[in-house]
């Protein structure tokens, strides 16, 4: 069974270097909310919702050893 849910492969930053919004495979572009939520309802691949120590929701790559698909390494855009 191939995935059929869609995945980040790019993101914008603000000044501070933080991501603020998405770019996915099929061209859409999600504000980080927006993304999220898409996130927590499962509808992306790749990356899953946390907790930050600051009681606030983070979206994060899933841990798979390999750095080079870390969200903060996706290309700019």
């Amino acid at each position: 069974m191939t995935d059929e849910r869609e995945q980040f492969i790019a993101v914008q930053k603000n000044g501070d270097g933080d991501i603020t919004g998405f770019k996915t495979a099929s061209g859409r572009v999600l504000e980080y909310g927006q993304a999220l939520e898409e996130v927590k309802s499962g509808k992306i691949a790749g990356v899953n919702a946390f907790k930050g120590r600051d009681g606030e929701m983070y979206i994060r790559g899933d841990a798979d050893g390999d750095p080079s698909n870390n969200l903060d390494q996706l290309p700019m855009f």
